[in-house]
């Protein structure tokens, strides 16, 4: 049988439609995690699990903005606002310890619960605060 180039061409298509593959974040996560070991290729990697490298790219530049979580991982992010002035007494620093105290407001509202701690809170404190209220 004689085939066009037109016929080949819608071959060659059905053919790779055939090949594609949905998956899932747990997948794209793990190809893209052995994407990120030193001295690793991409490409290499890539053609190990028969995706194209750009994709791969792609699913990295996903997993780097935290959208390639497992779907059960059970991690529930809260939104947080920075006031300017905590934001200028932070900068440049990088323990919280080195930190100058700070008088101000946290306003933690979840679900029907509402809390306020004013003056300059405790981390520990805070933080045990917010996991009884997600409790």
């Amino acid at each position: 049988m004689i085939t066009t180039g037109v016929s080949a061409k819608a071959e060659a298509t059905a053919e790779r439609t055939e090949k594609r593959r949905r998956r899932s974040k747990l997948e794209r996560r793990q190809i893209v995690e052995e994407t990120l070991r030193a001295g690793v290729s991409v490409a290499v990697i890539a053609r190990r699990h028969d995706v194209n490298a750009n994709q791969v790219f792609q699913w990295r530049k996903l997993y780097h903005a935290g959208l390639l979580e497992s779907e059960s991982s059970g991690v529930e992010l809260l939104p947080v606002r920075v006031s300017e002035a905590a934001s200028r007494v932070a900068r440049g620093r990088h323990e919280y310890a080195s930190v100058a105290p700070v008088s101000g407001a946290i306003h933690v509202e979840m679900g029907e619960a509402r809390v306020r701690i004013e003056g300059t809170p405790d981390p520990v404190c805070v933080r045990a605060v917010i996991e009884s209220l997600r409790r």
